[in-house]
């Protein structure tokens, strides 16, 4: 292979493939059309609603953990300003707190030795996939279609990706039986299975809880990991709350994600996972998964930024450990949201009169609508340009073919007057293609 000389620069061809994969653009160009034309209605960001931040609450947070360290762990002035200022436990320093979280607010009972605080839930992701994708011919399943984090972070690290579509309630399990065995007939290893069961990212659908069961049951039967996401739990439009996977897991079949960027704030990048698997090493010592993670995450980030934890310590101190109650206007808010978006959809675009349908999601942030064209980038541009209104072509969540005909609304970052003009932006666009065809 010949390589550039000093003056040459480098060639994409010898950088790793994944660089040169699309989608590792995707977010790139939704940025791009967001920048050029700033004043569109978006329905782009995945992002929290930001009314909600208050400026002088960090430092708030930031003297509650203080106090939490030198009054209910007797911590010296000399432990505190370590625990503050030093690089810290590679696993995280609020892995007790946020066991006492996720044990009131999710039924989640846990030793907090099986937590690992990271940066983000991305990088408890790319923990996760390096530790168990060990042989080349390991294989991770991902729901179709799915979060392209997940999927990004299986491309950098060179494991494949295999999908299985979801129907109306979330994975379809009996495609997911065939496709493991399809897997195995090609000499591969099934090794884990990535879902949001919770109001998925794109899609919006909820996986009923008979169906989480008989996933759990599967999964055991195919000896297969289940790794659960769960960032937009919360945020339920009917207020049915269903039990997370993990709660309902008495095999150790389950590796939680958690994040803190939807029910505190994104800014403090805290995420964390909960991997209480047993190890047993060669020499028969047994420890956690989390204690396996502890030596990848030392090598990436070497430890979760301690003042960030400090901050989401000092939040999840302020409210007994209680996210859940401590959410109810977000709760509210996104809930009315999805009622605005739902309610504009009815008013601008007919389901009886056009050819257009959309799903209804029982919360979140997402809902996809369906066109009788493609949705394709093209024509996101000329929504942007001539219409003033973006959206997400679903086509960038699918690993193959698939949405090319759907767009991805989400409904979290926009005010309820917004959402009513954005629809009714699209609309008037939508109406010029049809007229146009």
């Amino acid at each position: 292979m010949r390589r550039p000389g000093p003056d040459t620069g480098l060639r994409a061809a010898d950088l790793h493939s994944s660089l040169s994969d699309p989608l590792l653009d995707v977010m790139n160009f939704l940025n791009e059309v967001t920048l050029r034309y700033p004043d569109a209605v978006s329905f782009g960001p995945g992002r929290p609603y930001d009314g909600f931040f208050e400026v002088d609450r960090i430092s708030t947070y930031l003297d509650t953990y203080t106090r939490y360290l030198e009054e209910d762990l007797g911590r010296t002035p000399e432990e505190v300003r370590t625990a503050l200022f030093q690089y810290g436990r590679t696993n995280g320093q609020i892995h007790e707190l946020v066991a006492r979280t996720i044990a009131q607010d999710e039924g989640i009972h846990t030793d907090p030795s099986g937590i690992v605080i990271t940066v983000g839930c991305q990088e408890a992701m790319v923990l996760v996939l390096r530790a168990l994708l060990a042989d080349p011919d390991d294989v991770l399943l991902v729901t179709d279609p799915g979060y392209v984090g997940i999927t990004g972070a299986a491309r950098l690290l060179g494991a494949e990706t295999v999908p299985v579509p979801e129907d109306g309630a979330g994975l379809d399990l009996a495609t997911l039986r065939t496709t493991l065995a399809a897997v195995r007939a090609r000499g591969k290893q099934p090794r884990a299975l990535y879902v949001i069961p919770d109001f998925s990212n794109p899609s919006g659908t909820s996986m009923p809880t008979p169906k989480r069961h008989q996933l759990l049951d599967l999964a055991a039967e195919e000896d297969l990991l289940l790794l659960e996401d769960n960032p937009y739990g919360f945020f339920s439009r009917t207020g049915e709350r269903r039990p997370t996977l993990k709660s309902l897991d008495t095999r150790h079949q389950v590796i939680y994600f958690g994040s803190f960027a939807k029910t505190c704030f994104p800014g403090a990048r805290v995420g964390y996972v909960l991997a209480d698997q047993p190890v047993t090493g060669d020499d028969g010592r047994r420890t956690l998964l989390a204690d396996e993670l502890s030596k990848v995450k030392s090598m990436v980030t070497v430890n979760t930024p301690a003042l960030a934890q400090a901050v989401i310590g000092g939040m999840l101190v302020a409210h007994d450990c209680r996210l859940r109650d401590a959410n109810k206007d977000l709760v509210d808010f996104y809930r009315g949201n999805m009622e605005a978006l739902l309610g504009a959809l009815e008013r601008h675009l007919p389901q009886d009169r056009w050819q257009v349908r959309w799903n209804v999601p029982d919360g979140g942030f997402f809902l996809v609508l369906t066109l009788p064209f493609a949705a394709d980038n093209a024509f996101l541009e000329e929504a942007a340009r001539d219409y003033g209104v973006i959206w997400t072509p679903m086509s960038y969540f699918y690993l193959g073919d698939g949405g090319e005909h759907q767009i991805r609304l989400s409904a979290s970052y926009l005010m309820p007057d917004q959402i009513e003009e954005g629809v009714r932006r699209l609309a008037s666009h939508l109406t010029h293609r049809m007229g146009q065809g």
